[in-house]
């Protein structure tokens, strides 16, 4: 039985079941009390109150009105209404349409490759926007050109191994930073951004929004990139 009340929340309350005396039952030697005693006849010898009825109490609208010592910050016409700044903001499907969003652009010239894919991620995912939720799409898309020409440090040229497995029993393929870098020069920074996004149907949702291309040319003029904001002043690598 579903019941609507007028405020947000409700009370289920029930009569108490009448307590009964232990000195009103009389004693026999063979069950230990009377039962014809202590109950008259024309009701049923139980002792649980089978009558029970649920009463339905809601609570009042004062309750949720704006506190005192916070009306301070509402206009006058706002004080009497309903409390909507103590409110969790969820986004709605308007607020993250893809058509709206931002495209960034970026260079991947010299750049290092984990702090550039950190902060690619980081946009990605909406991290850097006030209305970031961590369940929601609410990030941009970034655009990455001459990726063969991103830079790493220390020795990772030769020593950072990439891995690949075909499905099939000792199909297990593995080649150097370097040696991926000259066949599919795309696939090393989407490998990097890709480990940096959630795992299940929100990361590869995200993952979409990465466009990464060999060389300065892109085909995504139309959508009017603007250059990726990087604080990150380590992000290009010192020579």
């Amino acid at each position: 039985m579903a019941i609507q009340c007028s405020s947000s929340s409700l009370f289920l309350a029930s009569p108490s079941p009448k307590p009964f005396s232990s000195s009103s039952l009389k004693k026999t030697p063979f069950l230990g009390f009377s039962v014809s005693a202590s109950f008259p006849s024309s009701k049923p010898a139980t002792l649980i109150r089978t009558n029970w009825a649920p009463a339905v109490r809601c609570q009042s609208q004062a309750s949720v009105h704006i506190p005192v010592d916070q009306r301070w910050m509402f206009e006058e016409s706002e004080i009497n209404g309903p409390d909507i700044w103590n409110t969790t903001w969820y986004p709605k499907a308007a607020d993250h349409v893809n058509t709206d969003k931002t495209w960034y652009v970026v260079d991947a010239t010299d750049k290092v490759l984990g702090r550039l894919a950190s902060t690619i991620a980081i946009h990605i995912r909406g991290k850097n926007l006030a209305t970031y939720t961590p369940s929601v799409d609410m990030g941009a898309f970034v655009i990455v050109v001459n990726a063969e020409k991103v830079a790493v440090s220390g020795k990772k040229r030769t020593q950072k191994l990439y891995r690949r497995h075909s499905g099939r029993p000792g199909g297990m393929k593995v080649e150097t930073f370097d040696q991926l870098q000259k066949r599919i020069p795309e696939r090393i920074i989407e490998h990097a951004v890709r480990g940096m996004l959630p795992k299940g149907r929100l990361g590869r949702a995200l993952f979409n929004h990465l466009k990464v291309y060999k060389g300065p040319d892109h085909p995504h003029e139309a959508q009017k990139p603007i250059e990726l904001p990087i604080r990150d002043k380590r992000i290009q690598k010192q020579k």
